[in-house]
C-alpha cells in the first residue's frame, strides 16, 4: 500500500501547478464559479469578465489553467453548467487567435474519451464533446483550420451512434458546421467524410436535411451528376422518391409532436421543390395523397402547418391553386371538429401564420388571394374564420377596398358552388340533416354582415372615409329598402340580389346597422385626415374629418333615398304622420346647425345626436318612436323659448310642466330602448341639461326606481309582448360585440359540429325534461280544484260508471258497460284532462311571463341609474342631491332584503357604489342649507330612529354613512373671511368650533340615544367602528358624546360593549381635535372619570378562563396605558392609586401565561408605576442522549462481546442495567448529570424523565435481550 501512495504522489507531482497565483488569486478562481450558475447574466458577465482578466494578466498558466477547467466543465453534472462553459470556451477561443483549435480538440477528446469513461459518467462525457465542438464552432475559426473540421464531423459522427441521449443534436451540429465552412473545404475535406450520411440521406430526418443543407450551401459540388451518383437519381424531388419522401414526413411529423412546430426539413423540402419546379408533384403526391391519407393527427397538423409557412414562397398562382385544395378542406374540417373542449386547436397557429404573411407581403393581389380564400372556406354556408378575424387589419387599404367589394357581391349574388363549402361526417351521416331546407345563402349572408361591421369597428384597419360611409350605405340601404329602379346617383340600386332578402337576413341588417352606427359613433378621425395628425389636441370621435358626425352622413343619404321612391323602396314605407316627424326632426337638426355655427357647445351637439338617433330609428320601430319624436321636437321649441323670452312666462305656461321634465320623460322613454348607443347618447344629453334639472323631474327619475312602484299598474314602465318581442331580437345589437367575440372563439361553426344527431339527443332531453315539468307541475297544484272535481262526477254520472262501480263493489250485480259507453267514458275524460293539462300550461307560460318581464323592467332601472350617477357627478353641490338620500337608501334595503339573481345584485351593487362612494364621499356637497335646517334634522332624527330598528347590520352601515353625510352637510364650510383673518391656531380652533346651520344639542341628543341603543341591547345593528368613524370626523360632537361612552365602561350590558366602550373612549381621547377642545379643566375632569371608571370595571374582574373577558381586559389594559401615561407626562392632578392597587390585584384574577397580548399590556401599564416585569431565569435542559443512538451502541458492544466469547462490558449491556435498577431508583436528581460518566445506558433517567419515555424505554427491552 506504500510503494501505491508513493506511485501516486509521483505521479500528480509532475504537472507543475501554479501554486503562488492561483492559490492567491480569489477573483480568478470565481470567473469559473459564476461561469457555472444558471443566471444568464451572470453567466455572461464572468465571461466578458475574464477574457479581460486573462488579456490584461496576459500570463501562460492562467490561460492554461482556464482552458483546462473549461473543458473539465463542459461535462458538468449540472445541465444549466455546460452551456455557460461551452459559451466561455468559445469566446476564449475567439479572442486568443495563438491557441491552436486542433489542440483544445484533442484536449477534448482525451478528457471526455468515451472508450475509457466511467459508467456512470458516460452521458456526461458525450455532452461534453458534443458541447466542446459546439464552443469550437461558436469560435468563428473552423474554416481556417480545415483538419479540425474534418476531426469535430467525425467526432460527431461518433457521437450521433447514441440517440438515447443526444437524439438529432449532432446532426444538427453539422449542419451548422456546412452553414459555416466554404464550398472548398468541404469539397476537400468533407465531402468523403460525409458521404455514408448523404448516401441514407432517405432514411431519417436529419439525414435528409443534412443533404438538404449542403445542397443549397454546395451546389456547384453536389450537381445532379453527383447526386445520381450518390443517391442513383439526378434530383431529391420526383416520383420515385416520393414514398421515400413520405415515410420521412412521417417521421418527422411524430418526431415534434409534442413541440407542435414545423420540422424544418419539411420547408426546406417545399423550398427545394419550388427550385427544382416539382412543387404540384410534391404538394399532389406527398402532401394531399400522401400525409392527409393519414388518419387525423399529427401528418395533418404538419400539413396545415406547410400551408401557413408556403404562404410567403408561393406565386399568386400556386396560392389560388393551393388555397383551393383539399387541404384547405381538412383544414376547415379540423377547425369545426376542434370547437369541442379538450381538443388541440390548430387556428391560432394558422392565424399567425397568416397575420405574418399579411404584415410581410406588400403585394396587394396576393393579399387578396389569401383573404379570398380562407373567406370562401364555408361549412354549409358559414365560413370557418371568425367575422371579428384580426388579420384584416395588416391589410393594404387597395386590398381592403377590394376585399370590401368582394364581400359586397358575395352577398348579393351568394354562389355556394364557388365556395369551398364542406360538411363533417357527422353531418353527412345525420339523415335529418339531408331532409333540413338548405339555409347556406342565409348563413352566408349572416357572416358577411357581421364581417363588413367588424372591418369598420377595427380601428386598426387602414380604411378611408369613403369606405366607411360605403359599408354603412350598404348595410342600411338592404336592412330598410329594396331596389326599384337602378339609379346613377344611388349605387346600391345597381347591384341585383340572385336570392330575394328575407325577414330573418333583415332582421340581422337591421341588428347589425345599429351595432355600426355605435361603431361609427366611436370611430376616430381617420389617419390620414389632417386633423388626425395633431396628437396634442382632444381625439375627436363619431365625427368625419371635417367635423360633421357620421350619423348625420346617414340621415341625409336616408333623405335621399326617401326623395326617390322611383328607383328606391322601403320594406316598411312611412305613413304621412310618420313622414311629417322625419321632417321636423330635419327641421330641428338644422336650426341647431346654424346655432352651432355662432357658438359651438356641447349641448347643441348632444341634442344633435338625440335627434339624429330618434330619426334613425323610426325605420325600426316608427309607431313606438314617433309620440318621443313629436314630444322632443316640442320640449326643444320650449327650452328655446324660454331663454329667448328670459323666464317671462305666462300664468298658464306655469300649469304645464317644464321642458326639462319632459326631457327626462323622453330619456326614460328612450331608456327602454334595448340599445347601447341610445344609452350613451342619453346619458351625455342629460349631461348636458343637468344644471336645468328641477326636483320635479329629478323625482320621475326616482319614481322608476322606487321598489314600492314595481307592481302598480302606472310603473313608469309597462312591457306588453310586443315590446318584449322587440327587446328580444334588439338585445342582439346590445350584444353584438359580445357575439362576435364569441364567433371568432368558435369559429362560427361548432353548432355543426355538434350534428344534428346530438340536437336531435338535445331535443329528446328536452322533451324529457318538460314531461318531468309536466309532473312537478302536477305535483305543485296539490289538491285538485272543486271546478275540476265537479266536471269529473257529471261525466262519471252521464256514463253511469259511478253506478256500476258501486255495484260492482258489493258484488251484488254483474252488469258491465258496453264499448260505447266506455268509448264516451273515454272521450269525455281524456276532454276534461286536456283542459286541465292546458290550463296548467297556461299557469306555467304566464309565470315564464312575468319572469321575463321582471328580467326587462331591472335591467331598464340599471340604465335609469346612469342618469343618477351622473347627476350625483355634475351636480354634487345642488340642494336636490338631498333628494336622493332616502330613495336611494329604499333601494338598498329593499334590495338586500330580498333574495336576488345576479341581475337584482348587478342593480343593487350599482346603487350602493353610488349612494356611498359618489353621494356620501364625494368633496364636492351642499354647503347652503338655506331654510331646510328643521327638515333636515327631521331626515337625520328619522335615520337614525331607522337605524336602531334594522335588523342587518350590512344595511344599517350605510343609514349611518347618510347620517354622517346630513351632518356634514349641516355643518357645512367655515367662512373664508374668517380663515384668512385668524391665526395658524386660532383658525384651526374656530374650524373645530365651527358647527354651520348644526344644533348641536339635539343632534348630540339623537347620537347619544344611539350609544345608548347599542351599549344597552344585546343584539344592534350599529357597531363600534361606526362611533369612532363620527368622533374622527366631528370632534365637536365626540366631546358632547364622551360623558355617555365614558359611562358605558362598567354599565355596557354585556362584557363586549363595555369593551368597545373602552376602544371608543381610547379613540376619541387619542384624537388630537378633542384634545384641543377639552385643554385645561374639562380636559383633567375627564381623566378623573376615566379612571374611576376603568377601577370600577377591573374590581368586577374575577377569576375567569374566558375567551370575551380576556379581550375586554385587553381593551381596558389599553385605555389604562393611555391614561397613564397622559396623564404623568402632562402632570394632571387625578389620583391613580386606586387604579394602581385594581391592577396589583389582577395577576391573581386572571392566569398570565409568559408572554401574550394580555400580559405585555398589562406590563406595559404597570411600568409607568415603577413596577418592573421580572426575569424568568432560564435553565438549560439537560442533554438527554438519543435512545435510538444508544441502542445501536449498545448492541454493538454486546456483539462485540459475543465475538470475544465473554460477557458484555461493565455498564454496556442488559444485565448490567438489570442488576443496577434497584439502587438507581433511589439515586437523587441531582445524581443524573454524573451518569453519562458511569454508563451510557438509556435507563438512567433524571426526575425530569417524562412517563412516555420511559415506557418508551421499556418497550425497547425485549429487543434488547435479542
Amino acid at each position: 500500500m506504500s510503494v501505491e501512495m508513493v506511485e501516486l504522489s509521483v505521479k500528480t507531482a509532475e504537472p507543475v501547478r501554479p501554486a503562488g497565483v492561483l492559490q492567491q488569486n480569489r477573483v480568478f478562481l470565481d470567473f469559473f464559479w459564476d461561469i457555472a450558475k444558471p443566471e444568464q447574466e451572470v453567466r455572461l458577465k464572468a465571461v466578458e469578465d475574464l477574457i479581460q482578466y486573462l488579456k490584461k494578466s496576459d500570463q501562460a498558466d492562467e490561460l492554461d489553467y482556464t482552458f483546462k477547467r473549461l473543458v473539465d466543465g463542459l461535462a458538468h453534472t449540472r445541465e444549466a453548467a455546460r452551456p455557460g462553459f461551452s459559451l466561455a470556451l468559445g469566446q476564449v477561443l475567439s479572442a486568443f487567435e495563438d491557441v491552436s483549435l486542433q489542440t483544445v480538440l484533442d484536449r477534448i477528446k482525451e478528457k471526455h474519451n468515451l472508450q475509457t469513461v466511467k459508467k456512470k459518467l458516460f452521458r456526461n462525457a458525450m455532452f461534453g464533446n458534443l458541447f466542446g465542438v459546439l464552443a469550437i464552432h461558436q469560435s468563428s475559426r473552423l474554416p481556417k483550420e480545415p483538419q479540425v473540421v474534418l476531426g469535430c464531423v467525425k467526432l460527431l459522427q461518433s457521437l450521433s451512434q447514441r440517440k438515447q441521449h443526444l437524439k438529432e443534436l449532432p446532426t444538427k451540429t453539422m449542419m451548422d458546421i456546412l452553414n459555416e465552412i466554404p464550398e472548398d473545404v468541404f469539397e476537400e475535406v468533407l465531402l468523403s467524410a460525409l458521404q455514408a450520411e448523404l448516401e441514407a440521406a432517405f432514411s431519417t430526418p436529419e439525414q435528409l436535411q443534412l443533404l438538404l443543407v449542403a445542397l443549397r450551401r454546395f451546389p456547384q459540388t453536389l450537381k445532379p451528376k453527383k447526386l445520381k451518383k450518390l443517391l442513383g437519381c439526378s434530383t431529391i424531388i420526383n416520383a420515385d422518391n416520393i414514398p421515400k419522401l413520405l415515410d420521412v414526413l412521417k417521421m418527422a411529423a411524430r418526431s415534434v409532436k409534442k413541440e407542435c412546430v414545423l420540422p424544418s426539413v419539411v420547408l426546406d423540402l417545399l423550398k427545394l421543390s419550388l427550385k427544382e419546379d416539382s412543387f404540384q408533384l410534391f404538394w399532389d403526391n406527398a402532401i394531399i395523397n400522401g400525409m392527409l391519407k393519414e388518419a387525423a393527427g399529427p401528418a395533418h397538423y404538419l400539413s396545415f402547418r406547410l400551408l401557413g409557412s408556403a404562404l410567403p414562397l408561393l406565386s399568386a398562382e400556386q396560392l389560388q391553386e393551393v388555397l383551393s385544395g383539399e387541404v384547405m378542406v381538412q383544414y376547415g374540417e379540423h377547425v369545426v371538429a376542434a370547437q369541442k373542449p379538450d381538443r388541440f386547436k390548430l387556428a391560432p397557429e394558422m392565424d399567425v401564420f397568416v397575420s405574418d404573411f399579411l404584415q410581410e407581403c406588400q403585394d396587394t393581389d396576393k393579399q387578396l388571394i389569401v383573404m379570398v380564400r380562407f373567406s370562401s372556406l364555408t361549412n354549409k354556408g358559414y365560413p370557418v374564420v371568425p367575422s371579428v378575424w384580426r388579420v384584416v387589419q395588416h391589410l393594404q387599404p387597395a386590398a381592403v377596398e377590394q376585399y370590401v367589394a368582394w364581400l359586397k357581391k358575395t352577398f348579393l349574388q351568394p354562389q355556394i358552388d364557388k365556395l369551398l363549402d364542406f360538411s363533417t361526417r357527422k353531418q353527412k351521416d345525420n339523415p335529418a340533416a339531408k331532409e333540413q331546407k338548405d339555409d347556406s345563402v342565409f348563413r352566408l349572408r349572416k357572416w358577411i354582415i357581421s364581417r363588413l361591421c367588424a372591418i369598420i369597428d377595427n380601428h386598426l384597419v387602414k380604411k378611408s372615409e369613403d369606405l366607411i360611409m360605403d359599408v354603412a350605405r350598404f348595410v342600411f340601404f338592404h336592412a330598410f329598402f329594396g331596389t326599384k329602379k337602378a339609379s346613377a346617383d344611388i349605387s346600391e340600386t345597381k347591384g341585383k340580389l340572385s336570392v330575394p332578402l328575407d325577414d330573418k337576413i333583415r332582421a340581422v341588417l337591421v341588428n347589425s346597422f345599429f351595432g355600426l352606427l355605435l361603431s361609427m359613433h366611436h370611430l376616430p378621425l381617420a389617419e390620414d385626415s389632417p386633423e388626425g395628425v395633431a396628437v396634442s389636441q382632444k381625439r375627436a370621435l363619431g365625427v368625419t374629418a371635417d367635423g360633421t358626425m357620421w350619423i348625420y352622413h346617414l340621415v341625409q343619404y336616408a333623405q335621399s333615398l326617401l326623395s326617390q321612391p322611383k328607383h328606391a323602396q322601403s320594406s316598411q314605407p312611412f305613413s304621412p304622420e310618420q313622414s311629417q316627424a322625419w321632417d321636423s326632426m330635419l327641421e330641428s337638426v338644422a336650426n341647431l346647425k346654424k346655432k352651432a355655427k355662432k357658438g359651438p357647445s356641447a349641448e347643441s351637439s348632444a341634442f344633435q345626436q338625440l335627434f339624429l338617433l330618434v330619426g334613425m330609428h323610426l325605420f325600426k320601430a316608427p309607431e313606438e318612436l314617433l309620440v318621443i319624436m313629436k314630444d322632443l321636437q316640442s320640449c326643444m321649441d320650449k327650452a328655446q323659448e324660454k331663454k329667448a323670452k328670459k323666464k317671462k312666462e305666462a300664468v298658464e305656461q306655469e300649469e304645464e310642466p317644464e321642458w326639462v321634465e319632459v326631457m327626462v320623460d323622453i330619456l326614460l322613454s328612450l331608456l327602454s330602448q334595448p340599445s347601447r348607443h341610445i344609452r350613451q347618447v342619453c346619458r351625455t344629453v342629460f349631461s348636458s341639461i343637468c344644471p336645468n334639472v328641477t326636483a320635479a323631474a329629478l323625482t320621475a327619475i326616482l319614481d322608476v326606481l322606487d321598489p314600492e312602484r314595481d307592481d302598480e299598474d302606472d310603473a313608469a314602465v309597462v312591457v306588453t309582448d310586443d315590446n318584449k318581442t322587440q327587446k328580444k331580437n334588439t338585445n342582439e345589437e346590445d350584444d353584438e360585440e359580445d357575439e362576435e367575440d364569441e364567433d371568432m372563439e368558435k369559429s362560427d361553426g361548432s353548432d355543426d359540429d355538434s350534428g344534428e344527431g346530438e340536437d336531435d339527443e338535445a331535443m329528446e332531453d328536452d322533451d324529457a325534461e318538460d314531461d318531468e315539468d309536466e309532473e312537478d307541475d302536477e305535483e305543485e297544484v296539490g289538491p285538485v280544484d272543486q271546478n275540476f272535481r265537479i266536471k269529473m262526477m257529471k261525466i262519471l254520472q252521464n256514463q253511469n260508471a259511478m253506478t256500476i262501480a258501486g255495484t260492482e263493489g258489493d258484488g251484488s250485480s254483474d252488469e258491465e258497460m258496453d264499448d260505447d259507453a266506455m268509448l264516451q267514458l273515454d272521450k269525455g275524460l281524456a276532454e276534461l284532462f286536456s283542459e286541465q293539462k292546458k290550463k296548467a300550461q297556461a299557469k306555467k307560460d304566464e309565470k315564464t311571463k312575468m319572469q321575463k318581464e321582471k328580467a326587462l323592467v331591472r335591467d331598464f332601472k340599471i340604465k335609469v341609474l346612469d342618469l343618477l350617477e351622473v347627476f350625483v357627478a355634475r351636480q354634487a353641490g345642488s340642494p336636490l342631491v338631498l333628494g336622493l338620500v332616502e330613495p336611494l337608501l329604499t333601494i338598498i334595503d329593499r334590495g338586500m332584503s330580498s333574495d336576488s339573481d345576479q341581475q337584482e345584485q348587478d342593480f343593487l351593487r350599482r346603487a350602493a357604489d353610488i349612494f356611498r362612494n359618489q353621494l356620501c364621499r364625494s368633496k364636492v356637497y351642499c354647503k347652503t342649507v338655506g331654510d331646510r335646517e328643521g327638515e333636515l334634522h327631521d331626515l337625520l332624527e328619522k335615520l337614525m330612529t331607522k337605524s336602531q330598528k334594522l335588523s342587518d347590520s350590512s344595511v344599517c352601515l350605510y343609514y349611518f354613512s347618510a347620517s354622517l353625510y346630513v351632518v356634514k352637510v349641516l355643518r357645512g364650510a367655515p367662512a373664508a373671511e374668517a380663515k384668512e383673518d385668524a391665526t395658524a391656531d386660532g383658525a384651526a380652533g374656530s374650524d373645530l368650533k365651527f358647527m354651520g346651520s348644526l344644533d348641536v344639542d339635539r343632534v348630540s341628543k339623537i347620537f347619544i340615544e344611539a350609544l345608548n341603543s347599542f351599549m344597552g341591547r344585546r343584539k344592534s345593528p350599529l357597531s363600534a367602528q361606526m362611533f369612532t368613524d363620527l368622533f374622527t370626523r366631528f370632534p365637536g360632537l365626540c366631546v358632547k358624546m364622551l360623558d355617555a361612552a365614558v359611562q358605558h365602561i362598567n354599565s355596557g350590558v354585556r362584557v363586549h360593549q363595555q369593551g368597545q366602550a373602552c376602544v371608543l373612549v381610547l379613540r376619541a381621547m387619542q384624537s388630537r381635535e378633542v384634545q384641543q377642545l377639552l385643554s385645561g379643566a374639562a380636559w383633567t375632569e375627564l381623566c378623573g372619570q376615566v379612571s374611576g371608571q376603568l377601577t370600577a370595571s377591573l374590581e368586577k374582574v374575577g377569576e375567569t378562563e374566558s375567551k370575551v373577558v380576556k379581550e375586554k381586559v385587553v381593551k381596558t389594559l389599553e385605555l389604562c396605558q393611555f391614561l397613564v401615561k397622559i396623564v404623568k407626562q402632562q402632570k394632571l392632578s387625578v389620583d391613580l392609586e386606586p387604579l394602581q392597587t385594581v391592577l396589583q390585584s389582577l395577576t391573581s384574577a386572571i392566569a398570565f401565561k409568559k408572554t401574550g397580548k394580555l400580559e405585555d399590556t398589562y406590563w406595559a401599564v404597570v411600568k409607568h408605576f415603577g413596577v418592573i416585569k421580572p426575569k424568568v431565569e432560564k435553565i438549560k435542559p439537560e442533554k438527554k442522549a438519543d435512545p435510538k443512538e444508544l441502542l445501536k451502541k449498545k448492541k454493538a458492544a454486546a456483539e462485540q462481546a459475543t465475538l470475544r466469547g465473554g460477557k458484555p462490558a461493565a455498564g454496556t449491556g442488559h444485565w448490567k442495567k438489570k442488576h443496577d435498577k434497584k439502587p438507581k431508583q433511589k439515586r437523587p436528581a441531582d445524581g443524573a448529570a454524573a451518569a453519562p460518566a458511569a454508563s451510557p445506558s438509556p435507563a438512567k433517567k433524571s426526575k425530569t424523565t417524562t412517563t412516555s419515555e420511559s415506557n418508551s424505554a421499556k418497550k425497547k427491552k425485549p429487543k434488547q435481550k435479542k
